[in-house]
């Protein structure tokens, strides 16, 4: 006699909620966002969907909040395989400053670019249709206000933990030189994943990606004159 299946506590609900609608946002468009649509792509029970996340609003603020946890994930990563690990808010104690020059700094660079290229190219393959979700959902908060806030919060995380890993390389406004950095990783990652050259381009090249991050990280770690 088979054991009969227990329902999953409401954190794990929700979370898987949140992921099935990031996936429907990737794959059709906001067009495609249905409570009725997320219970049958999650295998849930017709009103689980609506049960937790009562609005449209609601739900569409849930992955707002799915995409900042799992950008904060995988921006921890970064900062591990560079050897920083988690650095503290910029706001508070800062890393000592490495010499611009020192070999220390240079290879402290080298690692943080291959990390951060090590995860564009995640991002522009397998977790290409996260990405595609992130855009989708940022324009529906720039036209409804009802979610500038939840978006404003979700994007806040993500820039934070840039600005620690920055200052634990020897940025000096580490803040600036976050916004800097994340305004043009989206620029990259827009521009390969829904750009006009997107459909045409070869497929993202890891050594390439490599390069460019290295260039973007010694231009965001420059010091002001």
């Amino acid at each position: 006699m088979s054991t009969p299946r227990k329902n999953p506590p409401a954190a794990d609900r929700r979370t898987l909620i949140a992921d099935t609608a990031i996936d429907l946002v990737a794959a059709a468009g906001l067009r495609g966002l249905t409570h009725r649509a997320v219970d049958g792509a999650a295998g849930l029970p017709a009103g689980s969907t609506s049960y937790y996340f009562r609005t449209r609003t609601a739900l569409i603020g849930a992955c707002y909040q799915r995409l900042a946890e799992l950008d904060l994930g995988d921006l921890g990563d970064v900062g591990d395989l560079a050897g920083i690990g988690h650095p503290a808010d910029p706001g508070g104690a800062r890393a000592p400053e490495a010499p611009p020059a020192s070999p220390a700094a240079d290879r402290a660079a080298a690692a943080a670019a291959a990390a951060l290229a090590g995860l564009l190219h995640r991002w522009l393959t397998a977790g290409r249709a996260r990405q595609l979700a992130r855009f989708e959902l940022s324009l529906e908060a720039a036209r409804n206000p009802e979610l500038e806030a939840d978006f404003h919060r979700a994007g806040q995380g993500a820039r934070v933990r840039a600005s620690g890993v920055l200052a634990a390389l020897g940025a000096q406004r580490p803040e600036e030189a976050a916004e800097l950095l994340v305004a043009w990783t989206d620029g990259l990652l827009y521009d390969r994943l829904a750009g006009a050259l997107a459909r045409s381009r070869p497929a993202p090249d890891l050594a390439e990606l490599t390069s460019v991050t290295r260039r973007m990280l010694d231009a965001v770690l420059a010091r002001p004159a």
